[in-house]
């Protein structure tokens, strides 16, 4: 790969020394006044509200993992020699893309959940050839202007968030053929150094615990949609954004007291809707403006990058398999031949997942501007298998986990004086294991197939990236139809 010298980094970034660990970066999101709301009220510091910490110490893991195995999570520059995270790197190998794979599948191992920050580490790879063709063509300087954004990014390891998904109104219509303009985000002022933009992103993964967010077109778009082809970098704690925190299943239960029954009290996903009133971003931070035949192109290698990247879901699958087998130890039916039987499906299932995915990343190729894009038709495969498998997965665990893990009594009640014996007593599993211990792992499965963690492992596999019906669409226009007819004419010796 072939890259110019890192340029300086820009004033607009407050310089700060880098965030080198978990612990700093927790610290790094204290005191920036953010605007979020849950439940009806103002949240005056979400770093310790017990509600959302939960997804930002999934965030601090990314951290950690990079002090841990450099190797796997951090990156070096090839124009720098430096070393940074691997969500902040611009790909320059297949051996870069695979990593990133990797990645994401040890710390869907380690949390549980969604980390959060595999958005904004794809749109960045997505947008880097993008902002490349685009000044080629039009002579702008959006190419040069990202590549300082990351350059800034990088040097004060900071998380960068990715927002592409708008509200859309009504789907059969256009971004400009709404009856309300800010359903999609929009320019609406062109001011000497810069723009204003106005609207909304809809589920928005770990936005509130990001540093900076990178705003996307979220379809292809017509030339009357020009004030909607914005790309852009906003930081979090600009005034005129808020936050919206979504409710999760069971998310009140970290309001609780103990432990036990929240499944995974240390770590969870998060999402929110972001309202954008009238932000003023600076030129510079300005990667595309109104350059429409540009936004189907951003969509699809983002997409490609992202649904690939679902192999995060992998890693959480290998948690959920190892609770299932667990649960079966305790229950003293390990041995059985149909839960052993059950739990090579998890694994078949789980691995093809992966296959398709580390597939996507082996086939990556170079694109004009430099960096790696994978195989679209592998991503589009394994995202679809996304959107099915998971599904088998957790509900072959709850077949395994036996009808407690819907009925299981709380820990109050296990702890209560009166009941409490009785129940540490009958609810226990074989010999050798404890009720308590059945009960987390019970509350594990629950977590991960019905309960907040199930937003990030189950839905959002259905909806994140796409809905199977986008990747379906994708596939079709690249199954190359023609050519394999033609494999079979020439095998069955037809001429015409």
């Amino acid at each position: 790969m072939s890259t110019p010298a890192a340029p300086p980094t820009p004033a607009w970034l407050r310089p700060r020394p880098p965030i080198t660990s978990g612990a700093e970066y927790v610290e790094s999101l204290r005191g920036r006044g953010l605007r979020v709301h849950f439940m009806g009220e103002r949240i005056a510091e979400p770093v310790d509200h017990p509600l959302i910490r939960p997804s930002i110490n999934a965030v601090a893991r990314t951290y950690d993992l990079a002090n841990e195995d450099p190797a796997l999570a951090t990156a070096v520059v090839g124009a720098s020699g430096a070393r940074v995270n691997r969500f902040l790197h611009v790909t320059e190998s297949v051996a870069d893309v695979v990593a990133q794979n990797k990645m994401q599948r040890r710390l869907g191992q380690l949390t549980g959940t969604c980390f959060q920050r595999c958005v904004g580490m794809d749109a960045i790879n997505a947008l880097y050839p993008v902002t490349w063709s685009i000044d080629q063509a039009t002579g702008t300087s959006y190419h040069a202007r990202l590549r300082a954004f990351v350059a800034a990014m990088q040097a004060q390891n900071l998380v960068n968030g990715g927002a592409m998904t708008d509200p859309k109104g009504d789907r059969s219509k256009g971004p400009s053929e709404q009856d309300d303009p800010d359903l999609f985000v929009r320019v609406v002022e062109r001011r000497p150094g810069g723009v204003v933009i106005r609207g909304a992103k809809a589920h928005q993964t770990g936005c509130i615990n990001s540093h900076w967010i990178l705003v996307m077109p979220t379809m292809r778009l017509a030339a009357a949609d020009r004030d909607y082809a914005i790309v852009c970098a906003v930081p979090v704690d600009h005034p005129g954004l808020r936050f919206v925190v979504g409710r999760q299943s069971c998310d009140t239960r970290a309001l609780e007291r103990g432990s036990v029954d929240q499944g995974n009290a240390r770590f969870s996903g998060q999402e929110a809707l972001i309202l954008i009133d009238d932000v003023f971003v600076p030129d510079e931070l300005v990667f595309m403006a109104g350059e429409t035949s540009y936004a189907a192109e951003l969509v699809e290698r983002f997409t490609a990058f992202h649904r690939r990247s679902y192999v995060c879901k992998t890693g959480v699958g290998d948690v959920l398999i190892g609770a299932a087998a667990l649960i079966a130890d305790y229950n003293g039916v390990a041995q059985v031949s149909h839960v052993r039987d059950k739990l090579v499906e998890m694994t078949h299932l789980n691995e093809t997942i992966y296959g398709a995915g580390i597939a996507s990343s082996y086939e990556s190729r170079p694109t004009p501007a430099g960096n790696y894009q994978n195989d679209e038709l592998l991503a589009n495969v394994c995202k679809h298998n996304v959107t099915r498998f998971p599904y088998e997965l957790a509900r072959l665990a709850q077949d395994l986990a036996g009808g407690l893990v819907a009925t299981l009594p709380s820990e109050q009640d296990f702890a209560d004086a009166e009941i409490g014996p009785l129940l540490h007593r009958l609810l226990r599993g074989r010999s050798g294991t404890t009720a308590e211990d059945r009960a987390r792992v019970l509350r594990l499965i629950e977590n991960m197939t019905l309960g907040r963690n199930a937003v990030g492992y189950l839905t959002e596999s259905m909806h994140g990236a796409g809905s199977p019906q986008a990747q379906r669409i994708q596939i079709a226009r690249q199954m190359q139809l023609e050519d394999k007819k033609q494999l079979a004419r020439s095998l069955a010796g037809i001429e015409s």
